[in-house]
């Protein structure tokens, strides 16, 4: 069994990233992939699963993990713990299951320092007056806090270069095409397909 690819994938708020992980997930059922659930040490919203939407953890576990070196990477929010859980996700790609993190770049920094191997993908949204747009007709935020938003996708949109891969995502669904034809790409290179298909590769090769 090949190994899973972990995946970073950052963008700035408004831009879709989250909408177009979970597309691929549910267009692609038979695909053996997974969203890194993270630890954080803030309170459960309504409607909020823990296991789900972030495994929900006291400020003394959360600060024990840190001990046990147990995060990827982790960082203090407005007075909140946030972590990626490296036992879960080796356990998870060790088993063939491809990993997608969601996360920003300072975060994904962190993350390559450890793992490498790992690609990222950066997801742009079309203009500025669209990602104002899109921020807009979620009708969640008051005209403050969207400018404030729109100030910190520039300086996210900023680190771009920073990734291996960069989708616009304009159109939703050729969007999401892109990001399978990132996994696709992903799966058919030369380690992995020797991995998969060692006995039809011997077999090409053996001497009659």
């Amino acid at each position: 069994m090949s190994k899973g690819t972990l995946y970073i994938v950052s963008a700035p708020s408004g831009a879709g990233k989250s909408s177009l992980i979970s597309a691929l997930l549910e267009q692609n059922p038979t695909y053996a992939m997974k969203v890194s659930v993270s630890h954080t040490t803030r309170g459960m919203r309504p409607g909020e699963q823990d296991g789900v939407h972030y495994n929900f953890v006291s400020v003394d576990e959360f600060k024990a993990l840190i001990e046990q070196a147990s995060f990827l990477e982790w960082a203090e929010v407005f007075g909140n713990y946030y972590g990626t859980s490296r036992p879960w996700i080796e356990e998870n790609l060790n088993n063939g299951i491809d990993v997608f993190l969601d996360i920003d770049w300072q975060g994904a920094r962190q993350i390559r320092e450890q793992m490498p191997e790992a690609r990222s993908i950066f997801i742009l949204p079309p203009s500025r007056p669209e990602l104002e747009r899109r921020l807009n007709a979620r009708g969640q935020d008051s005209e403050e806090i969207i400018a404030k938003r729109m100030a910190e996708a520039v300086s996210e949109i900023s680190h771009y270069n920073e990734y291996d891969y960069v989708i616009v995502n304009d159109d939703f669904d050729m969007a999401v095409m892109d990001m399978k034809a990132i996994l696709r790409a992903e799966r058919l290179k030369q380690d992995k397909q020797a991995e998969k298909h060692a006995v039809i590769i011997n077999g090409l090769l053996a001497d009659d």
